[in-house]
Formats: structure tokens, C-alpha cells, sequence
């Protein structure tokens, strides 16, 4: 049996609402399932997130699994006493996409009391492994964020 993770549980119409006027917004990041323990997201592969080639550029992917963890990491917390801020991300591009969408799931690995830790796995479409992220979060006295 899984344990809901939230402090607050969000919708995806929250998640989005949180994100208008922001680089998710622009690049069409869509954010798609809340579980128990994991938050969705989509982006496309369209003009905006690819590069010369015809591929999904390695930095949209990044982009997409630093929302995703950031999100999911935001909502574990008490914002009113702590916020959460990324600290490190890594990633490995496995394979290249030239269209459709790409859907990120975050799920925890830790949830501390000063740091999280989160894996982000991105695929296409037919679910092949794409990207795989790793997103170091600190959590912060919301007093030492200015």
C-alpha cells in the first residue's frame, strides 16, 4: 500500500495555473496526473523544444524533469514555513525524438527534512526510455529565501 506523499495534494489545473507566464507555459508543458507518489507532466515536441537536427533538444528534457521535480517537491512541503529549491540536476538522453509527446513521472527516492531527491524518467510516445533525471532539492527556512 502506497502512502500519499503531499502535504498538499495538487491538480493538475494547480500545477498549471502556477505555471502561466513562465518558460513551462512557452514551451507547452501540460501537467497531466497527481498519484499517491508521483506527479505527470507532457511537453511536445514541436519547434519550440527541438534543436537543429530535427531532435528533442536535451535542454527541454532537463527543462521538463526540473518542473516536474520541482513541482512535486514544492508540494511535499509546508510553503508557508519552508520552500524548496533545486540544487542539482542531472540527466542521461537515451533516445532521440522528432515528434509527438514526451511524458515525465517524478517520483521521490528521499523526502527529507532539508533535501529531497527525485528521478524523473521521460519517454515517448510507445513509453521508450528517452531521458533519465535526477533533481537534488533543498529545503529552505522560507525566511533565508529573500
Amino acid at each position: 500500500m502506497t502512502t500519499a506523499i503531499w502535504h498538499r495534494r495538487p491538480t493538475p489545473a494547480d500545477l498549471q495555473a502556477m505555471s502561466r507566464a513562465t518558460a513551462v507555459e512557452h514551451l507547452g508543458i501540460e501537467f497531466t496526473d497527481v498519484g499517491d507518489d508521483f506527479l505527470s507532466a507532457k511537453m511536445p515536441v514541436d519547434r519550440r523544444t527541438i534543436q537543429p537536427y530535427g531532435l528533442l533538444h536535451g535542454g527541454a528534457s532537463v527543462l521538463l524533469a526540473e518542473t516536474i521535480g520541482s513541482a512535486a517537491a514544492h508540494c511535499c512541503v509546508d510553503d508557508s514555513v519552508v520552500l524548496t529549491v533545486g540544487i542539482e540536476i542531472n540527466a542521461n538522453h537515451v533516445r532521440g525524438v522528432r515528434g509527438g509527446w514526451v511524458h515525465g513521472t517524478a517520483r521521490p527516492l528521499h523526502i527529507g527534512r532539508t533535501s529531497q531527491l527525485w528521478e524523473i524518467r521521460v519517454v515517448d510516445d510507445a513509453t521508450r526510455l528517452v531521458c533519465i533525471s535526477r533533481l537534488t532539492i533543498g529545503v529552505m527556512p522560507r525566511e533565508a529565501i529573500r
